[in-house]
């Protein structure tokens, strides 16, 4: 016998074997444990570049000590390694901590970025636009359509994660699937699929930031631009919204069915429909952005376009792509504006200014840990060891024969296995960029390419880590359904997304390998 609740058919069954169906297994209960346990006694990613940096100074001494050297397979001169304790060494860091920091590339490029996008998002843009597009589609469609504004959500930064799970599992409920099915969906969607996109986001002006600074220091000094994925990028979305809504539909959904819907519960979004004053606001928005796109489409697109290579007429490289964080800037702020003026949301001049100081308010995080950072890199640089490192681990990897796919997928598996416990990103490609971009260089990689392959194995696992900063958020939505539910069930719920969606993210990077397709605007997966 079933019974109805909330519009949904439930088995009927005790509270105590629900208890046990919520709970999980023990040995899965123990590895989760474990991993929280080993995650927790980690320190904040600042002390961790904190004792790195402080190795890497140590290990400056020693090296040169012994003479340790390498040849430069460009022009045959020896690296050496140079002692950074030393009284040039000193002299140098004390003149050039605040240069490190003031230049660091990444750092003003980030904060112009998401001030635009803060207006979108304070203003109530972002939200309204998902939220619209999610209930306008077909139903025979709208699982893939809820991972894609998962993906997509992170133009707004961590926005997808906070608004999609909700409002997929009103979705859900309204299509008679339980609720609980459309959080996990909704919150693999956002997580397991944070770096893809079908426009550029704080993600791609983030990691080309920091892979720009170590690009600069080698031969040819090339520059990573925030396009620099975004072909393999939106082909990535697609993947996994199909890839996503495959398991939903053969995991999740049958799954979810032995939960019972346990108290009262609430949505903060009703319904699907918009207000008179947000139908109007995205109709504002929408006709300035329009306005807003001819006109950058006129200053690119002609021949004779200002934004354009003025010597070459080309567009990679161009004016417009090295100024693309402005562009962005206005591409948020401007519709965020118009949007907010019909809202209410922004009602003076000074309101745009708070909702930028928002944005800057939820950076402080990451404008501390930008301090050490730009300290760790540039001392690696001064060090010479990451030269050194680069020309050792390529002469390794050459006489290995880890060169092709088994590398990339051992590159790709370690990177997904430290995300469980090192949530940062940008702490992550900080640690690995120095050793791995000039290290693949020497193997005729490029820099977007080796920055592709860690974005796969960072965002794949972010769903099921329990240190994910958003995974709590998760655990209080489910809470609100049925609270017997604990971290081992949900997480099991959500291995399967990041198993799958790695399987089948590898298979597309391993397509687009063999087929040598390009990767971003004017980026291939070797050197040019």
């Amino acid at each position: 016998m079933t019974e109805k609740k909330n519009g949904l058919a439930e088995p009927d069954q005790s509270l105590d074997n629900n208890k046990k169906a919520a709970g999980g297994d023990n040995n899965s209960s123990g590895i989760l444990r474990w991993i929280e346990r080993m995650g927790n006694k980690l320190p904040h990613p600042f002390w961790i570049f904190v004792w790195i940096t402080i190795l890497i100074v140590v290990l400056s001494a020693i090296t040169a000590y012994l003479g340790v050297s390498a040849v430069h397979p460009d022009d045959g001169s020896i690296v050496e390694a140079e002692n950074l304790i030393s009284g040039e060494g000193l002299r140098r860091f004390v003149q050039e901590v605040v240069t490190n920091f003031a230049h660091f590339a990444p750092f003003g490029l980030v904060l112009v970025m998401l001030m635009g996008v803060s207006i979108a998002e304070r203003s109530g843009l972002l939200a309204v636009a998902l939220r619209t597009v999610a209930f306008s589609v077909p139903k025979r469609v709208v699982l893939p359509v809820i991972f894609i504004i998962g993906a997509c959500g992170n133009i707004g930064s961590d926005a997808g994660i906070v608004i999609v799970p909700p409002i997929a599992a009103l979705i859900f409920t309204q299509m008679g699937l339980h609720p609980i099915a459309g959080l996990v969906a909704g919150y693999a969607g956002a997580t397991a699929g944070f770096t893809a996109n079908f426009f550029i986001a704080g993600t791609d002006v983030l990691l080309a930031g920091i892979s720009t600074e170590i690009t600069q220091g080698m031969p040819g000094g090339q520059e990573v631009s925030p396009t620099a994925n975004w072909y393999f990028m939106i082909a990535s979305t697609f993947l996994l919204a199909f890839g996503g809504a495959f398991i939903a539909r053969r995991y999740t959904i049958p799954r979810c069915q032995k939960f019972e819907l346990l108290g009262d519960f609430d949505h903060q979004i009703t319904d699907g429909r918009l207000s008179e004053a947000e139908r109007k606001g995205l109709k504002k928005a929408g006709l300035a952005l329009l306005l807003y796109t001819v006109l950058i489409l006129v200053l690119v697109v002609p021949s004779w376009a200002p934004l354009r290579d003025q010597e070459t007429g080309g567009l990679v490289p161009s004016p417009f792509l090295r100024g693309l964080i402005p562009i962005l800037f206005f591409f948020f702020a401007i519709p965020g504006y118009f949007y907010g003026k019909v809202t209410g949301t922004i009602k003076e001049p000074n309101d745009l200014l708070k909702h930028m100081e928002h944005g800057m308010k939820e950076l402080s995080g990451y404008i501390v840990l930008m301090l050490i950072v730009a300290q760790f890199i540039n001392l690696f640089s001064w060090s010479n060891l990451d030269t050194i490192l680069a020309i050792t681990g390529a002469d390794f990897l050459q006489r290995t024969g880890l060169t092709g796919p088994v590398l990339f997928v051992l590159f790709m598996i370690l990177v997904a296995f430290l995300n469980i416990f090192l949530g940062s990103g940008s702490a992550k490609w900080a640690i690995f960029a120095p050793i791995f971009i000039p290290m693949l260089a020497q193997l005729n990689y490029s820099p977007a390419f080796v920055q592709l392959m860690y974005r796969v194995g960072d965002s794949i696992t972010n769903c099921v880590t329990p240190l994910y900063v958003y995974f709590p958020l998760l655990l209080g939505w489910i809470h609100k359904y049925n609270k017997n539910i604990g971290i081992g069930t949900i997480v099991s719920l959500l291995i399967p997304y990041a198993i799958i969606l790695f399987i089948m993210w590898m298979v597309l990077l391993f397509v687009w390998f063999a087929l040598n397709l390009p990767i971003g605007v004017g980026e291939f997966i070797y050197m040019q």
